[in-house]
Formats: structure tokens, C-alpha cells, sequence
């Protein structure tokens, strides 16, 4: 059998193998003395307890204060850094360490700092300032090394050079200082605040390698492009980035976008919801033309101890563990098919990139299978696949709806949809309402996946793909019913009417752009090599690499209609910076209308295989953004693209 895609995950069954509340411990992190290859076993799923833990509910990240602008709006800003620390990530009665993971926090306040990180909350039209520093360096300000292999096979962002953002033909795992850039994903900023994946930096650190590039190739640029437009300087070690928030109010989130370090980056655990709130598309009524009443508080800055939330932020993630409690990420690609060689530079397959990722264990909010205590009333919850691969397919055990209110771009026009269940891609949202009420204390309810256990290509469970292992992956976390649900001000979703979307115009232009996956050149059978985009000519897909000449060069305004080919086998969630889309159609020739939860704006969609998935979107932005995949797996190893909004 040829060792291509998921034949070696499916016969070795490797995707289903086997206390301190509150957040992390801040204190300094020591400095890392083993080598990521040397990684303990892998820990089986089934070994930890599940709903053994009380869910985590991120609070809001503080401010580090107001900004006064003369003759302009004030600007709320903060310091948020990124740092190593130990947390309780796996329940205490494991007796297992405290795992070490990388979050962000607020610089002023070392309490803050966990996985997922705090709630940065925005309003409409106010602007938020974020100085974003890297601060991954041990107790003594020397740069520490990241949590997992490093290829540096991968056109990547090289800091050891002689050029930074190249290629490299050295098979060893890199084991220095580690690079950032944060992206706000779905935010409508300026290029220089976008988390460009050339932009990045490493920790103004002690000790640092005078021969490292510290920077990546498009820092100095934005840098200076910012300087003129805040009037302010970068300082080492940092970017600071912009957010008008003049866009519709939505759940956004924030994460890593360094070049060929996303997948490993996210995975060690910095990222964190980013919500926008207030203007007239957050305006909701009931069926009377009253004024309906949501589901609340959500956590804010200030609130009481034991404040009861009924608006929450969910993001689900899938990790694996090894023996020792701490977070496993494979160090070789012989785990993804069994391929043990020729590596790079004796062939032209990587020797540690994995093409996909799929975690034997179920997290929410940090912690794995967790418990959330509710009342028999209604609770709004933000929800997000922030999986490096796998897709989600979310159903309850006792087939109670989703009321899904919306997605990535705020409330969906008109009605709440009711859903049995919940298709999410990687870095895909919902905002869906949950009704618990007449449930009795003590009641149990699971949230389920039966999502597949390996690569997505679409179809139905059970038919088209084994749905995940309910022992593991095929559960989600349980919502237990503490007491009664009391008054519930806010409106049955059924009688809610959202605010309408303003449809975009007629197109400038339409682009055909295509989804390609590449096998090895030199061996037989063999791959994937990686995963790429490019055009299509003549019906077939033309892959081009990151460095390639730029193809995609909206002019500034232009509403344009990109169509994605996908010549794969598999499902990709396609996002593209800057703009939030239409989704048009898709199908074999892209005339298949949407699914009711895409209604509205998105910025990330699923395009299945052999088929053409339609979006249009308005470039109202100038300067340089980038279109990608966000299987961040395939992100990392090619599969991302530039594009230039007006004059390059």
C-alpha cells in the first residue's frame, strides 16, 4: 500500500490511542534541557478522567490604560505578551506535573497569563491599540526554545539565515530563539497590524545569537509605516498593531502567524476570543418589533467573584498528551504515514512536518473532556474549532438544537436557524443559543462529535467516514444541570429577528484560484510533499509556492468573486486576510447555494473536494494581506498565498 494521506493513520489507529483552579502559574519557566526528540510515550486517551474538571471561563483581558487622541477618538490599549508557563491543564488526581504551555497575558498582571488566553473585548468603532510582545525567554532573559520539533526543511522564517524566511536544508531540528507575529483573525485592519507571516520577531532576549536575524523580512517596513501613521516606534521585541473595529460586531480571535511556526505555536497554546460589540448590526428584536434580550452577562472587566455567565466563550481544540502530562506534537513525519526516509536533503520530503495533526483528546478551554454546571435556562455560546486539523461535527446526546445566531461575521440576517447539528472547520465560529430549561438538577447533557477521526472530505457519518471514537475524540465536554433555572429575561430564539446584511454589489472581477497537493518528485508513492494554492489554466490546477511571483492584486475598492477549485482529496477551510465574504455557491460549477449558517459575512469556508466554492468580497484596504488554508499543518508547508489590495 502506497504511504500517501491517511492510509497508515487509519490501520495503526493512531488518532484514537489510547487541583489548581483558576489559570496558569506565571512564575518563569525554566529553561528546557531535553531536546524535543526526546519526548516521553504518548499517553492514552482513555487514562484520563473525563468530566473530571470544571470548565474554564476566560475572563476579559485588562487594559493597560486609555489613550487620549486630540481631536480623534480615544484608544484603548494594551500590553499582551506571550510567555511560557505551567498550568492545570489535566485533572490533579492524575498526580501528573502541571503542564507547560505558552500564553498570552497582560504584561502589568502575571496572574493573566493562561490557555486559552483572556477575552480581549472591543466595542464598535473604538478603536484598540495592542502592543504584542514576545516574551518567550526563561527566568534569566535568555530566549527559550520551543515546546516541539522545529523543521527547518520548510520555507520558514529562519531566523539562524544567512537570509530570514528561506528555505533550508537542514534536516535537524531547530532549537533556538522562537519567532511571533499575532494575527486577529476576521479583524479589518491596516496591513502593518495584520500579523503579516513575514513580519515576525524574536524576544529581545539576553544571550541571543548576534548572527540570528532577529526580525523578519517585513518588519522594518511595517514598522515604519506604523511610525508614521501612530507616531510611535516599535520597540525590540515587539509590534505594535492598530484595530479600528468599524466592522460588524462578531467573535473574532486572536492567535500566532509566524511563518512555518503557526501550527506548532498555536498548538502550545496562545490564543484567545476577541469580541466585538455595539453599532447597528448588533441590534436585536423580537417578532413585535421589541428589543430581545440575549443571553447574559458574558465576563467583563470588574466583575464580582462568582458572577454566574450565560454567555460564553467555547474554543475546542484536540491535543495528546505523553506520560509525564505535558503536550505531545509529533518530532517526525514517520508518525504521520510510517515514511521513515529518505528525508531532505537526500529526497524532497521533510523530515519532521505532518502533513495533518489529529489529538487523541478532547479540549475546551484548556482543559480536556470538562464539566460546565448550568441552570434549566438559555446560554449563548461563542463557539470555535481551534483544532490545527480536524474538522467538527457537534451534535448533543440527546438531540437537543443548536440555535445558531451566528458565524464568523457577526449575526446572521433575519432568523436564528435550528440546528441538529454543527459542522465547524478549523478556525470556523457560531454563536449559537442552547435552551436547558425543564431540565431537572442532576441532569446530565454531552456535548458530542462525530466528526471523523482523520482528513474531512464531506458526506454523512456513519456512511461516508467512521464518525470519532465516542470514548475519546467523539466527546466533548457535559453540561450538568446544578438547580433550576429561575426568571429568564432573555427572548426564545425562535421569536428573534436579526439585524439584516447589506449584500455587496455587483463584481468586479472573478479569479479562479485552485487548491493543489503535490507528492514527492524523486520517490515513488510517496506524499504528500506538501499542499499548495495557485491558478487554474485550462481547467487544471498551476501550484505556486509562497515565493512565487504575486497573482492576487485587487485594486482598492474592487469587489471581486473568488472561485477556490479544489483538485484534493480533501476539504479545506480557506481564509482570507482583511475581508469579511460572501459565500456565493459551491458545487461542481460553484451554483449550489450556501448553508443557512453561512448566511450573512464569513471570512474562513469550507471547500470540499472536486468541487468550486464561490466567495465575493469587497478590498477596501490597502497595502499587503495573505489568503491561506487553515489546516495550519498545510498552512505552514506552502499552502498560503500573498495578495497586494491596490498599487504593489
Amino acid at each position: 500500500m502506497a504511504l500517501t494521506r491517511r492510509n497508515f493513520m487509519k490501520a495503526s489507529g493512531l488518532a484514537s490511542a489510547g487541583v489548581t483552579l483558576g489559570f496558569g502559574v506565571a512564575a518563569p519557566a525554566a529553561r528546557a534541557t531535553e531536546s524535543p526528540t526526546d519526548a516521553p510515550a504518548v499517553l492514552p486517551a482513555g487514562e484520563i478522567p473525563r468530566f473530571a474538571m470544571p470548565l474554564l471561563v476566560p475572563p476579559a483581558m485588562p487594559r493597560r490604560r486609555k489613550l487620549r487622541v486630540r481631536g480623534g477618538k480615544n484608544i484603548d490599549y494594551y500590553e499582551i505578551a506571550v510567555r511560557q508557563l505551567r498550568q492545570q491543564v489535566l485533572p490533579a488526581s492524575m498526580a501528573l506535573p502541571l503542564t507547560t504551555v505558552w500564553g498570552y497575558g497582560a504584561v502589568q498582571d502575571p496572574s493573566t497569563f493562561s490557555w486559552p488566553s483572556f477575552t480581549i473585548e472591543a466595542k464598535y468603532r473604538a478603536p484598540v491599540r495592542v502592543k504584542w510582545v514576545n516574551e518567550l525567554v526563561d527566568q534569566f532573559g535568555a530566549p527559550l526554545p520551543h515546546l516541539f520539533a522545529v523543521d527547518q526543511t520548510l520555507h520558514w522564517a529562519n531566523p539562524p539565515g544567512p537570509q530570514p524566511d528561506s528555505e533550508s536544508h537542514n534536516p535537524d531540528a531547530y532549537t533556538g530563539p522562537v519567532p511571533v507575529v499575532t494575527h486577529l483573525h476576521g479583524g479589518r485592519t491596516y496591513d502593518d497590524s495584520d500579523g503579516y507571516t513575514e513580519a515576525w520577531y524574536l524576544p529581545a532576549a539576553a544571550h541571543a545569537d548576534p548572527d540570528y536575524v532577529s526580525q523578519g523580512s517585513w518588519y522594518e517596513r511595517f514598522a515604519a509605516t506604523a511610525a508614521a501613521r501612530q507616531g510611535s516606534q516599535w520597540d525590540e521585541g515587539s509590534a505594535t498593531f492598530d484595530y479600528p473595529n468599524d466592522q460588524r460586531a462578531a467573535t473574532l480571535w486572536y492567535h500566532d502567524h509566524a511563518l512555518g511556526f503557526t501550527r506548532l505555536n498555536v498548538y502550545a497554546g496562545p490564543a484567545g476570543f476577541y469580541l466585538i460589540r455595539g453599532g447597528p448590526t448588533d441590534a436585536v428584536y423580537d417578532r413585535n418589533g421589541r428589543r430581545a434580550s440575549l443571553p447574559g452577562p458574558a465576563p467583563a472587566l470588574g466583575d464580582a467573584a462568582g458572577t454566574a455567565y450565560h454567555e460564553i466563550p467555547l474554543v475546542i481544540q484536540d491535543r495528546t498528551f505523553d506520560v509525564d502530562g505535558q503536550l505531545f506534537y509529533p518530532s517526525s513525519r514517520e508518525f504521520f504515514d510510517g515514511f521513515s526516509g529518505p528525508y531532505v536533503p537526500d529526497s524532497d520530503i521533510s523530515p519532521i512536518w505532518n502533513p495533518e495533526f489529529f489529538g487523541n483528546a478532547m479540549t475546551v478551554n484548556g482543559r480536556p473532556w470538562p464539566v460546565l454546571e448550568v441552570t434549566a435556562r438559555r446560554y449563548r455560546f461563542r463557539l470555535l474549532n481551534g483544532c490545527n486539523s480536524r474538522f467538527l461535527l457537534l451534535r448533543f446526546d440527546d438531540d437537543r438544537p443548536f440555535w445558531q445566531i451566528g458565524n464568523d461575521g457577526g449575526f446572521l440576517p433575519d432568523r436564528a436557524v435550528r440546528r441538529d447539528q454543527l459542522l465547524l472547520a478549523p478556525a470556523e465560529r457560531a454563536d449559537v443559543i442552547v435552551d436547558f430549561t425543564g431540565l431537572r438538577p442532576g441532569s446530565e447533557v454531552v456535548l458530542t462529535n462525530i466528526g471523523p477521526d482523520e482528513p474531512f472530505g464531506g458526506g454523512e457519518p456513519g456512511n461516508d467516514f467512521d464518525v470519532a471514537d465516542p470514548a475519546t475524540t467523539g466527546t466533548v465536554m457535559q453540561f450538568r444541570v446544578a438547580a433550576s433555572g429561575g426568571s429568564d429575561a432573555s427572548t426564545h430564539p425562535a421569536d428573534l429577528r436579526l439585524p439584516p446584511v447589506a449584500a455587496l454589489g455587483p463584481e468586479t472581477r472573478s479569479r479562479q484560484l485552485s487548491l493543489n497537493e503535490v507528492d514527492s518528485d524523486v520517490l515513488a508513492d510517496v506524499g504528500p510533499r506538501a499542499a499548495l494554492l495557485g491558478a487554474v489554466v485550462d481547467g487544471a490546477g498551476v501550484p505556486l509556492r509562497w515565493g512565487e511571483t504575486l497573482t492576487e492584486n485587487p485594486g482598492l475598492g474592487d469587489t471581486e468573486t473568488w472561485e477556490f477549485h479544489n483538485f484534493t482529496e480533501d476539504a479545506h477551510p480557506m481564509h482570507v486576510h482583511q475581508v469579511q465574504f460572501e459565500v456565493v455557491g459551491r458545487g461542481p460549477t460553484g451554483s449550489t447555494p450556501p448553508e443557512p449558517g453561512e448566511a450573512g459575512f464569513k471570512d474562513t469556508v469550507i471547500a470540499y473536494p472536486d468541487e468550486v466554492t464561490k466567495v465575493k468580497a469587497r478590498f477596501e484596504i490597502p497595502g499587503r494581506f495573505v489568503w491561506h488554508c487553515h489546516i495550519v499543518e498545510h498552512e505552514d508547508n506552502e499552502m498560503m498565498r500573498p495578495f497586494h489590495v491596490g498599487p504593489d
